[in-house]
């Protein structure tokens, strides 16, 4: 059997940054095991397994694909960077016909725009709740010791935490912090968690003008940290924008790699990410 495969590189629009993710588009489905047995092999933070509903559909004229995403030990709920480099390969490599892409999903459906150079999702929302710190002081300790903090957040939904470092922390403080994925995982046991999502104000003077910065780290997943996180930001958007009292912002993720993302929260519920992707690698897995 031979599975065609792309690797990209997206929510970025140079190489080697961003986060990276497989593609590979199917006839049919394939067995769990084999879907797991490929993301562990490729290991990245997601490879996306795009199948067509029926056999008689075509890559290039249809609109409306099953979409499944898996990390290197696990199937997630919902991936952002891997669904953007889903929707580029389909456009740029398919000569996809569509003005715009549905994707059945774990989390129902989500949909991706060309737009610009780049792609927009149209994602689910994933509003967190306030919590009070102590409730989760041994996760906060192990991530950032004894830097000030001013918020915690919970997505249940997602299991995500949030983490706001405080205003007084500057920049560099949540680019150089230097997370022992071991120490962080083993902190929390409970289940309630699956992701860390630190966070902090940007400086929206200052060009190109980030609203927010945010970190995201998920061992629970087999990811020590994530580079560029899509869903994450479903949580991210809620919360920043309340606070900020803005529907439109700019974020960057300030992983090593590093990306940018344009948000935009919408009254029905749900959120447009936009972002550029690069094509990388182009192949073949033969089994």
């Amino acid at each position: 059997m031979e599975i065609e495969l792309y690797q990209l590189d997206a929510f970025t629009n140079l190489p080697f940054k961003g986060n990276p993710a497989a593609v590979c588009p199917l006839m049919h489905e394939l067995s769990d095991d084999l879907y797991q047995k490929i993301a562990a092999e490729m290991n990245l933070p997601e490879t996306a397994f795009l199948i067509k509903h029926n056999p008689s559909d075509d890559f290039t004229t249809g609109s409306r694909f099953r979409l499944r995403w898996f990390t290197p030990t696990n199937e997630v709920n919902l991936c952002g960077h891997a669904t953007l480099a889903t929707a580029a390969v389909l456009f740029q490599y398919k000569n996809n016909v569509n003005p715009v892409l549905v994707f059945d999903t774990r989390s129902g459906e989500v949909a991706v725009t060309p737009q610009g150079d780049g792609y927009v999702l149209d994602f689910p929302l994933n509003p967190p709740t306030e919590q009070d710190p102590n409730e989760f002081r041994d996760i906060i300790k192990a991530a950032v010791g004894d830097l000030p903090i001013q918020d915690v957040y919970l997505s249940a939904n997602t299991k995500k935490l949030m983490v706001r470092l405080a205003d007084s922390c500057d920049r560099s403080v949540l680019t150089s912090l230097k997370i022992d994925p071991i120490l962080l995982q083993s902190s929390e046991k409970t289940g309630k968690v699956k992701g860390l999502i630190l966070t902090m104000k940007g400086s929206p003077d200052s060009q190109p003008g980030y609203d927010f910065y945010s970190r995201y780290f998920a061992p629970w997943n087999g990811i020590t940290e994530d580079p560029v996180t899509g869903s994450a930001h479903t949580v991210l958007a809620c919360y920043w924008t309340k606070k900020l009292g803005k529907k439109k912002m700019l974020a960057y993720q300030c992983s090593s790699r590093g990306g940018e993302l344009e948000l935009e929260v919408r009254d029905d519920g749900r959120i447009n990410i936009g972002g550029q992707v690069v094509t990388v690698l182009q192949g073949t897995i033969i089994l």
